[in-house]
């Protein structure tokens, strides 16, 4: 199977890695309009060689000329469009450097090959299914071998000071009483003896030169862990909060950060043996008077600090009932949040009591964002234990909190600049540790929330948390709406993906994704790089329409998980495509032919399906009125699609719809989400009983295309009511069967 293919068929979380590795420089329509001829070229040649490059590069000008002629034949507008930017971007940046988008090209490709090879092996290694599952990079391999190499050190030093103390004590003495007496008496080995106690002086100085290069190495690895790889996970973090790739589990993290923590105790322990050392044998210019005091503030701020980044909030604030939307949290009803501390030192088992406060830094703040003030009620104490995770690490867990207004009655300050779902509020979680005489204050913040008073406020609030994380990773900023910054059509783009495979087994296409651009920005030859307001994103109103943009796409992203989620799985349902595209892919299909789209039209979210009727003179493009959630309430989008018919000339009932684009035939595809017509009751009730069961019915949708034709609409009795119609319309029938 060829390699594009493959890629395709990989779980979400590595299709968003693959999306992350293509860009103008070389897009992925080109890498999927030409996947089998890129894929038997020779790149890598290509990139150290300049004649084979341009050849390269001069063959792939004439495929994507070869490709143009099919769209061309097609009748398919945007794809031209979009092949002939391409083309004309590639020559005008790399014609005269053919080598660089040879790199360019063979890095792609190897990258690819890297993600299908991860995602095998994950696969064989049974961590497939379970999104904790990492591959450890080069630089945590490296990192992992630096803490070995410092516990290692650490347990070298250890037993060379428990040796040395007594040793060192001992033999100084002895020495320093031969020196006295060889100097009254004039023995000539007097010279030899200072030589051995310099000797000693030299390996006490080497051992204080050694520690302070271990705090040096434990400095430099505690960068690595805090400022890399837990910011790391913390960004991950905001980013599946938002609907992006599951984040990983911290096990690892807190493996590492144990480790190097009970080294830095250990490291402690040493400097102070050397306190005892120093206190039994000491002498003029003494490495241990001169460096301990500074030794032991750097090991204890080593591992303040350590203890300060490792308190992290695992899991952020969410309502039960929506958990596919975190950090929105409404007034009175409850929310969950974790807290873990990533030093699991079972000494601090059911020692840390944990307190939740809301906005507790809030100051003049408030009077910028508005003036609401809250009280955290419930369950807002906790002490942290091992016992209720699942791997015993050491959190608190809180499962009852909900929030209340502090002063409901107080007016909005006339200097609030910002509405309620733009209003972002930070929970602090704060404790104290008492360990090994030392006494460190931990705190640590959720992200921001935003506080709705009422379920209707959520699709605004949702929009506010999408934007934050979308576009910082600053974990206090509450200002942030003061002055929203823009974000790009690229990071739009997969945020808006993200809404779709987070809660099904689908994202946007690179189609749908273009489809969106056009509704949000007009027509533009290139989106990547176009700049997207938060005005234009979530408040202002589109081009034509009563409704903003956000508000539209969040209708139907309901739309899709209440009511058609198992059809968009399936990938049966096109959803964005502009009307000219549907034309141009219709056109050229049988009678029959129809597809499934997303109303632009309906606030509230709706869906159609379009289809081809052709006779000898023209060829039509119909298209039913959308179906709204009200009306899937009634009858799933599946029963409607298998009952649709409409009456022809003759009066006769007939389904307009065959096959499911491309050439998908109905029944195949939609027959299996219809319910099965149930066995009459009296089959399955008393063969005795002289009750008679209620007459069978079933819904047929109906469209009527004649003017002036009689209409026959069968009643439950049986009796038939004649009308003469000189309309278009849409009917439900209920027929006795």
């Amino acid at each position: 199977m060829a390699q594009w293919n493959q890629l395709q068929q990989l779980e979400t979380r590595y299709l968003e890695q693959l999306y992350h590795l293509y860009s103008d420089s070389f897009p992925m329509e080109l890498r999927q309009f030409l996947a089998p001829w890129i894929e038997s070229q020779d790149w890598a040649y290509a990139a150290n060689k300049e004649s084979h490059a341009t050849l390269v590069f001069h063959n792939l000008l004439g495929e994507i000329d070869q490709q143009y002629s099919r769209f061309l034949q097609e009748n398919n507008v945007l794809y031209q469009h979009n092949l002939r930017r391409i083309k004309q971007h590639l020559q005008s940046k790399y014609l005269e450097k053919p080598m660089e988008i040879a790199r360019i090209v063979a890095r792609c490709l190897w990258e690819e090959q890297r993600l299908l090879q991860t995602a095998t092996t994950a696969a064989q290694d049974g961590t497939a299914s379970h999104p904790s599952g990492t591959v450890v990079t080069e630089k945590q391999q490296i990192l992992e071998h630096n803490l070995q190499d410092i516990r290692k050190r650490v347990q070298v030093r250890l037993h060379m000071l428990e040796n040395l103390q007594d040793d060192f004590d001992f033999n100084y003495k002895t020495l320093k009483s031969q020196e006295l007496s060889q100097d009254m008496n004039g023995n000539s080995q007097a010279a030899a003896t200072r030589q051995k106690m310099s000797q000693l002086e030299q390996m006490l100085s080497q051992i204080v030169t050694e520690m302070a290069g271990l705090l040096s190495a434990m400095d430099f690895v505690q960068k690595n862990l805090t400022d890399d790889e837990l910011a790391d996970w913390k960004r991950r973090q905001q980013i599946a909060c938002i609907g992006g790739p599951p984040n990983i589990c911290l096990d690892r993290l807190e493996t590492w950060i144990t480790s190097l923590a009970e080294s830095q105790l250990q490291i402690r322990q040493q400097i102070k043996k050397l306190e005892e050392l120093q206190q039994k044998v000491s002498y003029k210019g003494d490495p241990i008077i001169q460096h301990r005091p500074a030794l032991e503030e750097k090991i204890v701020d080593l591992f303040r600090n350590l203890m300060k980044s490792a308190f992290v909030v695992e899991r952020q604030p969410c309502m039960p009932m929506h958990p596919d939307r975190p950090l929105v949290i409404k007034t009175g009803v409850q929310f969950t949040n974790k807290v873990r501390l990533l030093v699991k030192f079972p000494e601090l088992n059911y020692q840390l009591k944990i307190k939740v406060i809301i906005d507790k830094e809030s100051g003049d703040v408030a009077a910028i964002r508005g003036s609401r003030k809250f009280n955290i009620l419930g369950t807002n104490t906790k002490v942290m234990n091992m016992e209720e995770s699942n791997n015993g690490s050491l959190s608190a867990e809180f499962k009852h909190l909900h929030q209340s207004t502090f002063n409901p009655d107080c007016p909005v300050s006339p200097q609030a600049s910002l509405i309620v779902t733009e209003e972002l509020h930070l929970i602090t979680f704060e404790t104290e540790v008492y360990h090994q005489g030392l006494k460190i204050d931990l705190e640590t913040h959720s992200l921001p929330v935003v506080v709705i008073s009422n379920i209707c406020q959520m699709p605004n609030a949702w929009a506010s948390i999408l934007w934050y994380n979308m576009l910082t990773n600053h974990p206090k900023n509450v200002n942030f709406f003061t002055k929203p910054p823009v974000g790009t059509w690229d990071q739009v783009a997969e945020v808006l993906s993200w809404q779709f495979s987070s809660t099904t087994k689908r994202g946007l296409t690179i189609e749908q994704l273009t489809t969106l651009a056009e509704k949000l920005l007009g027509p533009c030859v290139n989106y990547s790089g176009c700049q997207i307001t938060w005005a234009k994103f979530c408040k202002e109103n589109m081009v034509g329409k009563g409704f903003s943009f956000w508000v539209w796409l969040d209708n139907i992203i309901d739309l899709v998980k209440k009511y058609i989620l198992a059809l968009w799985n399936e990938g049966y349902i096109l959803g964005f495509i502009s009307k000219e595209r549907e034309r141009a892919i219709l056109s050229p299909k049988p009678p029959g032919t129809f597809l499934l789209r997303f109303s632009e039209s309906s606030k509230e979210g709706g869906i159609t399906f379009t289809w081809v009727e052709k006779d000898i003179r023209k060829t039509q493009i119909q298209s039913v009125e959308p179906y709204t959630k009200q009306q899937l309430n009634s009858m799933s989008f599946a029963e409607i699609i298998m009952g649709y018919k409409i009456m022809d000339a003759t009066n006769i009932l007939v389904s307009p719809l065959v096959y499911l684009f491309p050439e998908i035939p109905k029944e195949d595809a939609f027959g299996k989400y219809c319910r099965p017509e149930a066995a009459p009751e009296a089959e399955l009730g008393d063969p005795c009983s002289t009750i008679q069961p209620y007459l069978k019915t079933k819904f047929i949708c109906e469209l009527m295309l004649l003017s002036d034709f009689t209409l026959g609409c069968v009643m439950e009795t049986g009796t038939v009511m004649l009308q003469n119609v000189q309309l278009f319309f849409f009917l439900f029938f209920r027929l006795n069967i």
